[in-house]
């Protein structure tokens, strides 16, 4: 098995198409989604530790706003000069924690400025609606720190940006944050498909239904029949496995994933996401 902290891939090997419209159907409805429950939150809620290290959920509204703020702020921005996509979805999976340093200071230092963060969304969202149409754009390309993206690419890695902190909301507050389920699905299936580039091969079949199954990990490919190593998993136990907010053992441990075979430990592989 490789190590776990083996360099991302930068294309996948089939990368899956995603619908502009539902893309922008979802986005919409997780920005309302977020909103909402970000007004409904407490006041007294806003200084509960969030589960990331060293936020509370006053930061994580702060750090949810800017990722809505970011899709109005890419397209006011000049178009990349690349010719062609540099960065793949799976590619921007892999490679984010590379600049999860300046993610965390820049969330630090708005949090500092805006004492409302629910506010600091409704700023977002009203920037957000003027430019939906563009925001999923499959022939516009932007820079961006890794290399130029689709705009609706990486209108998709804002949706999944969403999904995930909008179940770290719920998860601090017990405040009920739907998850919209085209939105869901997306984030699913984009953090399989970076499980599959960051862990080429056939020997693990990792289902997570009704969503995604992809193969992975380097071994004996199956050509009929039942895999001899499967791996099957609900949508939000694998989207916290595949970011680091669960780990393999948790979720043994709480029956919430099966996993069978002597290759069907994916703990090495695990978070795609940071």
């Amino acid at each position: 098995m490789q190590p776990a902290n083996r360099k991302p891939a930068g294309k996948d090997r089939k990368p899956r198409t995603y619908d502009p419209a539902r893309v922008r159907k979802a986005l919409v409805a997780q920005v309302e989604s977020v909103a909402d429950a970000a007004h409904r939150l407490p006041a007294d809620q806003r200084s509960l530790p969030s589960g990331l290290p060293g936020w509370d959920v006053h930061h994580l509204l702060v750090h949810i706003a800017l990722q809505i703020d970011a899709v109005p702020r890419t397209l006011s921005g000049p178009e990349a000069r690349a010719k062609a996509p540099e960065v793949s979805l799976s590619g921007w999976v892999l490679g984010n924690a590379d600049f999860a340093a300046e993610q965390d200071e820049e969330t630090r230092t708005e949090a500092a400025r805006w004492p409302d963060g629910a506010e600091l969304i409704d700023r977002a969202v009203a920037d957000l609606e003027p430019v939906i149409e563009a925001a999923v754009s499959e022939e516009l390309l932007v820079p961006r720190a890794m290399g130029a993206m689709r705009m609706l690419d990486f209108t998709l890695t804002r949706l999944v940006e969403l999904v995930v902190h909008s179940d770290d909301l719920a998860r601090a507050t017990g405040l009920r944050v739907g998850l919209d389920r085209q939105a869901l699905a997306t984030t699913v299936r984009m953090l399989a498909d970076a499980l599959a580039v960051r862990a080429p091969g056939g020997a693990v079949e990792v289902r997570v239904p009704p969503f995604a199954v992809v193969q992975a990990v380097e071994g004996p490919r199956h050509t009929r029949g039942t895999p001899p190593n499967v791996v099957e998993t609900d949508p939000l136990t694998w989207i916290r496995l595949a970011t680091g907010r669960m780990s393999w053992a948790q979720a043994r441990e709480n029956a919430q994933l099966t996993a069978s075979g002597e290759r069907a430990d994916l703990s090495g592989w695990l978070p795609v996401l940071r």
